[in-house]
């Protein structure tokens, strides 16, 4: 068994290409590569991408002096793949090819396995794996009812962040993730809340375009007649209502921004809107928390808030005003996706837990 390991952490998103370098649990650097639109937009497909991005990300590497050939192991954000459980897989064959042909969908996180698989066409076999991809679903069957059988619950939520705050906060309270029941709320530019019973998430709502709070940018849980109606009306083809509803809705849509630093200092300034709606979002919140509280029958040792917008002192306190009398309070601001990546790999090189396998 090594006693130490370095490992490469790559995270693709759809503008950008984080990347890190991590000695067992110590980041030795972190990078995040743009893209201009003019430099993306020549590929068809995202997956065209791949080489692309790889000149990019070698090209930061050899500005650190690092050579690949000094890496131990590769971990890399996880993409659209059938569901899964949680946890850390190994890359095979089955993933890449999913993941090149887009079987589940076109999204920038597809591009990681596919990039670390190049690099061990240079460099030979090492281990290279992706840790809590975003399509984790650990629903039990009661969850997945959705109230028409023409339409099922999905889980869609914000699974590497959310994991590794709970484990941090399960620490922190003296026991183990596997040992706790949890709610998780990220918030960021959606808004996921999560129902954590020992160590495996039951229930969560679809922060894509499913239910839930609305948030800066999503529309969440909307009223079915009304939604119907808008559908019909001829006023919007169905581009623009997924548009507006995924990425123009919520705190954007209301109040014209969706950055929450902005809302505040307009509350401060006395607009009343931006007050009322930003109180929204966080009794919506609040109200989801409560219902993640019953689902796991009221016995919850911590109420984690975390993600971007934890950072805001005000929403915090209007939320924590709603739920406090559920559980203890945890916020942990912003998130630290490349380093619980890194953390689900290093699981498995010390032989703590098994790698997965995708089939």
């Amino acid at each position: 068994m090594k006693e130490h390991w370095t490992i490469l952490v790559i995270n693709p998103g759809s503008i950008t290409t984080k990347i890190a370098l991590f000695r067992d649990e110590d980041s030795l650097f972190e990078e995040t590569i743009e893209h201009s639109n003019e430099e993306l937009e020549r590929f068809p497909r995202i997956a065209d991408q791949r080489d692309f991005r790889k000149r990019r990300i070698l090209d930061t590497l050899a500005r650190y002096g690092i050579s690949l050939k000094k890496l131990d192991a590769i971990v890399c954000r996880g993409g659209l793949l059938k569901p899964m459980e949680a946890g850390t897989y190994r890359i095979n064959e089955v993933m890449i090819k999913e993941g090149q042909d887009a079987i589940y969908g076109e999204h920038a996180s597809n591009l990681a396995a596919l990039i670390a698989q190049q690099f061990l066409k240079d460099i030979g076999e090492i281990p290279t794996f992706i840790v809590d991809p975003p399509v984790v679903d650990e629903f039990e069957p009661i969850a997945r009812i959705s109230g028409t059988p023409l339409i099922e619950r999905k889980s869609r939520w914000h699974v590497l962040n959310a994991r590794s705050r709970a484990k941090r906060a399960a620490s922190e309270l003296g026991g183990s993730y596997e040992e706790m029941n949890l709610i998780v709320a990220h918030l960021g530019g959606g808004i996921s809340v999560s129902a954590h019973r020992r160590g495996r998430t039951i229930d969560v709502n679809n922060a894509l375009l499913g239910d839930g709070p609305f948030s800066p940018q999503r529309a969440g849980t909307l009223p079915i007649g009304d939604l119907i109606e808008l559908c019909f009306s001829g006023k919007w083809t169905r581009e623009e209502l997924l548009r507006r509803f995924s990425i123009e809705g919520g705190l954007t849509d209301y109040l014209g921004t969706g950055d929450g630093k902005e809302v505040e200092e307009r509350i401060a300034r006395g607009d009343k809107k931006a007050e009322l709606i930003y109180q929204a979002m966080a009794y919506q919140i609040a109200k989801t928390i409560g219902e993640m509280a019953t689902v796991l029958k009221g016995e919850v040792e911590a109420i984690v808030l975390t993600g971007g917008l934890a950072r805001s002192a005000l929403l915090v306190k209007w939320i924590e005003e709603r739920v406090s009398f559920i559980a203890e309070v945890k916020v942990y601001p912003g998130q630290e996706e490349m380093r619980a990546l890194a953390e689900g790999a290093l699981e498995v090189l010390r032989g703590l837990k098994e790698a997965k396998i995708y089939r």
